[in-house]
């Protein structure tokens, strides 16, 4: 098989992404769990209940409750979310069945009280909302991806038309939104017409601008059965990858230490980090490959490690360059070691990665592709770093595009040399080619704007304004501002004199540039999940829509049920990270049974 020559990402600037319509957050009725983090644990363990247990729907709702009070002893949470659990469960039972529904033979279902209502311009007829496509509300865009896919939509209440629909024959399933409260009144009649159906509950039920977990609704109708991974455990793969870099497994695929700088090589590649770039070359060549984890073959470690020897090695170079003292919690490598010895081990780790790849068992030409995507995307990344290193002897103020351009420099090119790795190692790549620049350049660039939001000032990690790096903040909170306060904020940009963290970060939260950079990183991440539109093979497809939550939501809960509170005092967070950290977005909307229900 001959590798066709790959095209990196280009270096023509990018522009700012169409801005996605924003919820205004508002808090949860009390029998809904109030954080997006708790809903996520919620659905991981009925994920595993329902796989364990097998219950066959559909199920009376006696029966249901029966089951959701079960989770609920297990979990150690409320009793009031027995019936947010008992919707997720008849999710789950009903998920496979709806996924052999062809698209065209589906309806979803959306609620009108999704619209801002103030400002919502569409008239209703006897069908529901004829929706204007002014972009102010997220049913636009559910609108329309769903009747490209081939839904039936209706933009309505439960009602008497959702009957007449399902009676012609025409519609097999349903994707729903709907509040709690339809729902209860939806599942005799789910049970009656043993119709598949999932249903994404809305978080409140005043029926005015309410809001719902979108990431829900749009897995939700993007599930299809010829995506092969739409079962893979995304956490279970991550624990996978994670443990190929313990002390063991990392001896087995690099071979034993030869003396100290080595060893601390090693020590470098085990220490912190989520390791999404591995874990990013493991997923798309399982989805590519079709292959189940039992069946991934030993030297993709070598491919995964190598990515992890080049990002470990980026971090340890741009710790130096950035005077960074910091680095998960503990001292940076050459704070511990100093400059030189640190900045050889980052030397070493980047012939470690290529040592890797040319060992591996590939084709001539797909592994003389493999490192060349490695050497492009290392050469593309240390452009991105160059920028910011030259902007620093020279400041000057940045405008929030030249900042994103920065960004997209540094972060997306690890993100696509490990996609194309996993591609090409798949000998698939040429399927997916253009997608993967698309999709990783949207997704490095939401991935640093949240570094952005989480090390802004003196609550984060790394204080960047401290540290006077670029950041969209701060060019955002510049453009926005005026007077004395822009004056301000021109020498900070300009580094003349120290800059006072604490004032810095209280006048960007004034002028709302943390809420402009939240709303571009939701924007970012919206436009990733677009590039893979043209994307022919499902599951791949599926399997990155996925990721894009898996990454953005993978926290852990700290204090919330009792049995996580227990497991907290008895063993490290360490211990139970895996049990605690959020649930991969698979699952989503689904009024179904509203749609089925409130007639």
């Amino acid at each position: 098989m001959t590798a066709t020559p790959i095209q990196f990402t280009p270096s023509a600037p990018v522009g700012l992404p169409r801005l996605v319509p924003q919820q205004k957050w508002r808090p949860t009725k009390k029998n809904i769990p109030p954080t997006l983090v708790q809903r996520q644990h919620i659905l991981h363990a009925v994920r595993d209940y329902v796989a364990e247990h097998n219950p066959v729907p559909p199920l009376p709702a006696p029966d249901l409750k029966v089951h959701a009070d079960v989770i609920v002893a297990k979990l150690g949470c409320d009793p009031i979310f027995r019936d947010f659990i008992g919707v997720l469960l008849n999710n789950e039972m009903w998920r496979e069945q709806l996924a052999g529904v062809p698209f065209e033979r589906r309806l979803l279902l959306l609620p009108k009280c999704l619209r801002v209502e103030a400002k919502c311009p569409a008239p209703f007829d006897e069908f529901g909302l004829l929706c204007k496509q002014c972009g102010l509300c997220s049913i636009q865009d559910l609108t329309q991806e769903a009747e490209r896919l081939g839904y039936a939509v209706l933009v309505a209440e439960g009602s008497a038309i959702v009957m007449s629909l399902i009676q012609t024959g025409k519609i097999e399933a349903i994707v729903g939104v709907s509040c709690l409260s339809v729902l209860e009144r939806a599942f005799p009649y789910m049970e009656a017409a043993a119709i598949p159906g999932v249903a994404v509950p809305l978080l409140q039920d005043d029926c005015i601008d309410t809001n719902v977990d979108l990431d829900w609704v749009w897995e939700y109708i993007h599930l299809t059965a010829d995506d092969r991974t739409r079962r893979l455990d995304l956490g279970r793969l991550r624990d996978e990858v994670d443990f190929w870099f313990a002390p063991a497994s990392l001896d087995l695929i690099l071979g034993p230490a030869q003396g100290e700088t080595e060893q601390i090589a090693r020590e470098w590649l085990m220490r912190g980090g989520k390791r999404w770039r591995p874990f990013l070359t493991v997923s798309a060549y399982q989805a590519l490959s079709g292959k189940a984890d039992a069946d991934l073959p030993t030297d993709l470690r070598k491919v995964a490690v190598a990515v992890e020897c080049f990002h470990k090695a980026s971090l340890i170079h741009d710790d130096i360059e950035d005077n960074d003292r910091v680095r998960y919690g503990e001292k940076t490598l050459h704070e511990e070691y100093g400059v030189a010895v640190a900045l050889n081990v980052g030397d070493l780790l980047i012939g470690e990665g290529y040592r890797l790849l040319a060992a591996c068992k590939a084709p001539a030409d797909i592994k003389a592709e493999l490192i060349r995507v490695a050497s492009e995307g290392q050469r593309e990344l240390c452009r991105g770093q160059g920028a910011e290193l030259l902007w620093s002897r020279k400041p000057g103020v940045l405008t929030p595009l030249q900042v994103v351009e920065i960004f997209r420099l540094k972060t997306a090119p690890a993100f696509e040399v490990a996609l194309r790795l996993g591609a090409l190692y798949a000998g698939r790549h040429d399927e997916c080619s253009d997608v993967i620049g698309a999709y990783s350049r949207a997704l490095g660039i939401a991935y640093q704007i949240r570094d952005d939001l989480s090390d802004l000032g003196l609550s984060g990690e790394t204080d960047d304004i401290a540290g006077m790096r670029p950041s969209l903040v701060l060019a955002i909170a510049r453009e926005r501002a005026s007077g004395e306060k822009r004056a301000l904020l021109d020498r900070l940009w300009r580094r003349e004199g120290a800059p006072d963290s604490r004032e810095i970060e209280a006048l960007c939260r004034e002028l709302k540039a943390d809420e402009r950079s939240e709303h571009l990183l939701e924007s970012y991440k919206e436009e990733a999940i677009r590039s893979l539109a043209e994307l022919e093979h499902p599951s791949l497809k599926g399997l990155l829509r996925r990721v894009v939550g898996k990454i953005f939501n993978d926290v852990e809960i700290q204090g919330w049920c009792k049995e996580q509170e227990a497991r907290n005092a008895a063993t490290a967070l360490e211990a139970v990270g895996a049990s605690a950290t959020a649930a991969p977005a698979t699952m989503t909307p689904a009024a179904a049974a509203a749609a089925v229900g409130a007639a």
